[in-house]
């Protein structure tokens, strides 16, 4: 884990789960570059996708100085992929063939986990596990929030006051017990998906927006982010940007995912 010392921070701007969705990142970075925002970070599942690998690679190098980024469970998917990999899954062929070499060596390079600060820590899925929804419970083939003991359990002992995952794509803020905030992004760039592991299930957000979260800290202290949580308000907000869904679609379409066309159109899944 990387852990910053006295990083002057008050408001992130947190987003995941590009999936390749360039029409949605460069919304999302717009909407962003219009606020007041100290860091941007960005939790993971990036390239992963049938729309525009490449061309969303560059431009986040584009703004690789402004953005702290980990890794996803599909980041590892891309560079862990052996030849029968490739040879199953025609979006995976897509997307190395896309990508260049220096893309995979990027997503290899990145962090599993950070901490922006004491009190702000970031992880893609859970503290110990990229695949797993910290949030919530899929047992019903729909997503449904977990129980206050069942997330703690999952955090591992992680005791920051702030923490921003991704990976269900379902926006949602919990505040637990602890007084701790956890604060899921939802996805940039995909906005339903349905998934066979670990039983059949689905997530849907009804919208083709494009989804990012801000985070803020209203009572710092010399404008940086405090360690002392009874005197520390959070304010979250969950951002719905609207963007050219149609171009997203029509490219995943074009590259044989009818089904990632649908869901970027409407939010749901097929």
């Amino acid at each position: 884990m990387n852990n910053p010392k006295n990083k002057r921070i008050t408001t992130i701007a947190a987003v995941s789960d590009i999936h390749s969705n360039v029409f949605a990142l460069e919304a999302v970075l717009a909407d962003i570059k219009r606020r007041d925002i100290d860091q941007i970070v960005n939790l993971g599942d990036i390239l992963y996708g049938p729309i525009a690998p490449k061309d969303t690679y560059a431009l986040l190098m584009a703004h690789q100085n402004d953005i702290i980024t980990i890794r996803g469970n599909q980041d590892r998917q891309i560079y862990e992929a052996t030849a029968a990999d490739i040879s199953d899954n025609a979006t995976m062929a897509f997307i190395l063939e896309d990508l260049p070499k220096v893309a995979v060596e990027w997503m290899q390079a990145l962090p599993f986990d950070y901490h922006v600060s004491e009190d702000v820590y970031l992880c893609h899925g859970s503290p110990t596990d990229d695949m797993v929804y910290m949030l919530e419970n899929i047992e019903t083939g729909q997503p449904i929030v977990r129980d206050d003991a069942d997330i703690l359990t999952l955090l591992n002992s992680i005791e920051s006051a702030v923490i921003i995952c991704g990976h269900t794509h379902i926006p949602r803020t919990v505040t637990l017990s602890t007084g701790q905030t956890i604060v899921n992004t939802g996805s940039v760039g995909y906005p339903a998906y349905e998934d066979n592991l670990p039983i059949a299930h689905k997530m849907q957000t009804y919208s083709p927006h494009a989804s990012y979260a801000l985070i803020k800290c209203i009572d710092a202290k010399e404008g940086t982010i405090q360690s002392t949580k009874q005197d520390t308000s959070w304010q979250v907000e969950h951002i719905k940007v609207p963007y050219d869904y149609e171009a997203a679609a029509k490219l995943a379409a074009m590259n044989g995912r009818e089904d990632w066309a649908f869901a970027l159109r409407t939010g749901r899944v097929l």
